[in-house]
């Protein structure tokens, strides 16, 4: 174990003598209202700052991935957003006439005093530099007729929310040609500045409840309750909660409800046991016609248990009846589990990731489920359409489709997700798992993780209505990030620019983009790791909710891959939210570990033309690997994979609910509907272990799809283990993959290909 300390944090750029002269005001944080019943309180030091009277200009690039539009693009691979993507080995270039622009849109009114052109071979000799306020009116701000090219910085002032680049002479009769364009402004470092964090002492904000062994059983118990009462059929509320334990020893019983997480604050999960229960009840849920049969667990979303341990009471089980987005991770389950309502229930999927299970699993009527890097000790018993096993032990032996076991030894390249703990002083840290490969068991079994561990004083402890501008002014300053539990709206993308940066959310924290902005991007840089949040699409059409790379990403990260833990996308449900795409992967060696993307079928804002989203997950990079992979409902390929050496390691999808027909709802090139998973004609190397589709169309049961899965017939495409499913016989899907496998409709619903080709 490694433990980083952060160096001193530098003078900012403003804060000159004649400034510091100038240092007027006092900011004091308010009191955290953390709830702490008998446990040791939770709260924030007070914090002092200033304001400048004056200042110099900053040194944050504002106009880093902020959308872009140009005249005219050479062509596809030179568009223009990639002079402002953060890649100097990208650029956009226009056609070869005078005159020709590029203009960024800073997202807001801005005082820019300097701008950084960095030109191709082909600059412009003659150019304007202009500013607006809509985008239509522009004003000069910096005018030259004698450019030399090369790298430009222009010192000049003026305000607006739009900046252009105005060519009108070329100095080659090729086009204008920039690798980037940045922009840099009087307001970045003028703010009240990003307060520290005692990583002794910090506030999670008024949803976090965290104990200690002291803490009275009937206090905490009590708290429990309250919650599990509160969340019970809260599925599409704003309440967020997380539970965390300090080290020692508990009674208490969890009846782990929607938008909850329970983890523990050990090192390792042993350090934090529980005696009682940590279960999720299927028993509020109407199945089928008869409304008291109320177990049906296929709604059981958004709630998590990691790092700690379970003893149960001698002669009982544990229930987890859950559905998508519900991770068991890090646990040590003393006993075993029933992973449904244990009698006639109806559950949907699940995960159990790096844990420890004493005793049989029992997986009932669950579907499909995904379990990698896990012990299981008293083995498993079940399966319906698609249990998947990677890296684990005391799985079944491979076999498909009678059982359907598809089981991988070892999971070839894996990180563990990062999470919250306490040292014996009193500190709190984030640990953060060291990439492993060819692993097989869980990260903890053998002692101490491998991995490294920071100090809270490295992060920025993002409250409910913190701005975003103070959001990314802190990853400038180099800090991760805490996503305190809550609904976090967004005016403008949080910009994750620096390398092996940790976005780590609790309680299921909820980021929402108001203005149809992508939520989180992510330059083409080494190891950043987000893990444990929500992206809800907002009201207004996000073009994409997260963005891996900018477009034309190419380094190598294959020593330092960027990893999503528990991230889950929302386009619909709790209102009517919009986007075109809900992940885009752009840079090589990602890694996804359990991804829930979900346009929604039922609750608010649901409908064919309301919560519109095409793609779920557009996948350009590299090599890159997906473990418990759940992409559900989108309008056209719900899975589009465009770049070599993709691996996935189990994949569920539905198709959507809501086709109206299928002359609205179709492909093109003879195709009915779309493929739920796509493999572009162009790939020439990608596999596949454990994947299922299926359909319920119950807007209109006569729609057909052709297949579940399309990709190029060739040997480097390989897939083991395909099924599709026709549920309940609603709707069709001619083929499994390409013209492979058995129709599934009302008299035959399941169908299965174990090898292809």
């Amino acid at each position: 174990m490694k433990l980083t300390l952060r160096p001193p944090k530098p003078p900012k750029s403003w804060l000159t003598a004649t400034v510091i002269a100038a240092l007027a005001t006092t900011l004091t944080l308010p009191t955290a209202s953390a709830a702490t019943e008998g446990a040791t309180p939770v709260t924030s030091a007070a914090a002092t700052t200033a304001t400048a009277t004056a200042a110099a200009c900053g040194s944050t690039n504002v106009a880093l991935s902020r959308p872009a539009t140009a005249s005219s693009t050479e062509n596809a691979g030179t568009p223009a957003s990639a002079a402002v993507d953060g890649n100097a080995g990208t650029r956009w270039s226009s056609a070869f006439s005078d005159p020709q622009w590029l203009q960024v849109d800073l997202g807001s009114s801005q005082q820019i005093c300097r701008v950084g052109l960095t030109w191709e071979a082909a600059y412009g000799r003659s150019f304007q530099l202009q500013v607006s306020d809509n985008g239509t009116t522009w004003n000069t701000v910096h005018s030259t007729t004698t450019g030399t090219g090369g790298t430009q910085n222009i010192d000049l002032t003026g305000t607006g929310r739009y900046l252009r680049v105005y060519g009108t002479v070329r100095a080659t009769g090729y086009g204008y040609s920039l690798w980037e364009l940045s922009v840099f402004t009087t307001s970045d470092d003028t703010g009240p500045g990003v307060p520290d964090t005692d990583p002794y002492n910090p506030n999670f904000g008024p949803n976090t409840y965290v104990y200690d062994p002291s803490t009275p059983a009937g206090t905490i118990q009590s708290r429990l309750d309250q919650i599990a009462a509160q969340m019970k059929t809260n599925q599409f509320g704003t309440q967020r909660h997380a539970v965390l334990f300090k080290p020692g020893n508990y009674n208490a019983d969890v009846n782990l409800r929607f938008y909850t997480q329970v983890a523990g604050l050990g090192l390792s999960p042993d350090d934090v046991n529980l005696n009682g229960h940590i279960r999720v009840e299927a028993d509020w849920l109407q199945q089928g016609d008869n409304p008291d049969n109320l177990g049906n667990a296929t709604q059981n979303f958004w709630r998590s248990a990691e790092n700690l341990s379970v003893t149960l009471p001698a002669g009982q089980i544990e229930r987890w009846a859950v559905s998508q987005a519900a991770p068991y991770r890090r646990m040590h389950l003393r006993g075993q589990v029933q992973l449904w309502n244990g009698g006639d229930g109806w559950a949907s999927g699940g995960l159990i990731a790096d844990s420890r299970i004493d005793g049989v699993v029992e997986s009932g009527s669950q579907q499909q489920f995904f379990t990698r890097n896990s012990e299981l000790r008293g083995g498993w018993s079940g399966s319906v359409w698609n249990m998947v096993f990677t890296g684990s032990t005391g799985t079944p032996p491979q076999n498909f489709p009678n059982p359907s076991h598809t089981v991988v030894d070892n999971t070839p390249k894996i990180r563990e997700k990062p999470f919250l703990y306490i040292t014996g002083g009193g500190e709190y840290r984030v640990f953060v798992p060291a990439l492993r490969t060819n692993a097989r068991g869980t990260s903890w079994g053998a002692g101490a993780p491998a991995g490294e561990s920071i100090s809270l004083a490295d992060f920025y402890v993002v409250q409910l209505g913190t701005p975003a501008a103070t959001i990314n002014a802190a990853l400038a300053e180099g800090k991760h990030l805490l996503f305190t539990p809550g609904v976090h709206h967004l005016n403008d993308t949080i910009r994750v620019t620096n390398p092996n940066t940790v976005v780590l959310g609790l309680g299921i924290a909820t980021l929402v983009p108001d203005t149809g902005l992508p939520a989180l991007t992510v330059s083409d840089v080494d190891g950043v790791k987000l893990a444990g949040f929500l992206v809800d699409a907002g009201a207004t059409n996000s073009p994409v909710l997260m963005e891996i790379g900018p477009s034309g990403s190419s380094a190598s990260h294959a020593a330092n891959p960027t990893s999503l833990h528990d991230v889950f996308f929302r386009v619909g449900g709790a209102h009517a939210g919009k986007a075109s795409v809900s992940l885009r992967i752009n840079s090589d060696d990602v890694i996804g570990d359990h991804m829930w993307l979900w346009r929604g079928d039922h609750g608010t804002g649901i409908g064919w033309n309301t919560n519109t989203a095409a793609n779920g997950l557009v996948v350009n990079g590299d090599n890159v690997t997906m473990y418990g992979l759940f992409v559900e409902h989108y309008q056209e390929y719900n899975t589009i994979w465009n770049g070599n050496g993709g691996r996935t390691y189990f994949y569920q999808n539905e198709m959507p609910y809501d086709p109206p027909n299928n002359a609205s709802w179709s492909a093109g090139g003879g195709n009915l509907g779309w493929a739920a998973y796509k493999v572009a004609d162009s790939v020439t190397s990608h596999e596949a272990w454990g994947v299922g589709v299926y359909c319920f169309f119950n807007t209109n049961p006569s729609v057909v799809a052709s297949r579940g899965f399309e990709a190029p017939n060739r040997s480097g495409v390989r897939f083991h283990g395909l099924v599709t499913v026709s549920l309940g016989g609603v709707g069709t899907i001619n083929r499994v993959i390409n013209d492979t496998g058995e129709t599934v409709n009302q008299p035959h619903q399941v169908s299965y290909v174990q090898n292809y080709p």
